[in-house]
């Protein structure tokens, strides 16, 4: 049951931090954290996958502290969103025998943290009359969340 909840959990972070989720995945994967060995999602844990994601995720925590960035509302980022917590959830599930549903609760996960997330995200920058503390809280509440759920998995 327990898999369930963190397919769902890692889409919501992919909701909060799009890379974010693919990342982790990707290194629990490569450092035996998470078998995906013999599914279709074993590219996750390959030599260099693990360096691509983490590359993707560090610049998408600088690129979204900058004021021209697009709400993750918009249709290319909310597709992105969908598409890699539905990666993300699917690893885990396929790690536990469900990809399939792995996939699906990922994609629900991040739909309810990138509309959750902005609304958050706006509130904590109303209360702070500014974007900057909020984006950061955003991002540490991602890492952190991330972590956690990854580490629950081992």
């Amino acid at each position: 049951m327990m898999i369930y909840a963190f397919a769902l959990l890692i889409g919501v972070i992919a909701g909060l931090r799009a890379m974010m989720a693919p990342a982790a995945v990707s290194l629990a994967t490569a450092y035996g954290e998470l078998d995906l060995t013999g599914t279709p999602l074993a590219f996750m844990g390959w030599r260099f996958t693990p360096w691509v994601f983490a590359v993707l995720a560090l610049i998408e925590l600088v690129t979204d502290q900058l004021p021209a960035t697009p709400s993750r509302k918009v249709p290319v980022q909310f597709g992105a969103r969908i598409l890699l917590g539905g990666l993300s959830g699917a690893a885990i599930g396929a790690s536990g025998g469900v990809l399939v549903v792995g996939l699906a609760l990922g994609v629900i996960g991040a739909v309810i943290g990138t509309y959750g997330g902005a609304a958050l995200r706006a509130r904590l920058a109303a209360t702070f009359g500014r974007d900057r503390p909020a984006a950061l809280i955003e991002d540490a509440v991602a890492i952190a969340g991330a972590l956690v759920i990854l580490g629950c998995l081992s």
